[in-house]
């Protein structure tokens, strides 16, 4: 039973899921907005929202934890300029969720994640 589990299996082992998120997630704030199932966007969201706030608060070890997630190391500084101005008034929510169309292939629902 996997009562109170709130991380998504994917339908993935747990190293191929890890880096599936990372993926995800770098992409994410590279271009501020990927499309993929569902799923997947619910899952990479809370892991997004936690590198800007990593990036919100701008300490050094906070940084160091930033670079050992995402896969660009420029990204990362680039985020952690960017991301104090961007998002300074806002108190969480970094990340929207929008549905769109059906895939054509085998009908999962699909969607946009975006950065607000």
């Amino acid at each position: 039973m996997r009562h109170s589990c709130r991380v998504p299996l994917l339908g993935k082992p747990a190293d191929q899921r890890r880096a599936l998120l990372r993926n995800l997630a770098t992409e994410v704030i590279r271009h501020g907005r990927i499309t993929t199932t569902k799923i997947r966007a619910k899952a990479v969201q809370s892991e997004v929202e936690k590198m800007i706030t990593l990036a919100k608060n701008g300490s050094l070890a906070s940084r160091r934890q930033a670079l050992g997630y995402l896969y660009d190391k420029k990204l990362v500084h680039s985020l952690f300029e960017k991301a104090k101005e961007r998002y300074r008034d806002r108190q969480g929510g970094y990340t929207r969720i929008l549905r769109t169309v059906r895939r054509r292939g085998d009908n999962a629902e699909m969607a946009i994640i975006e950065l607000v």
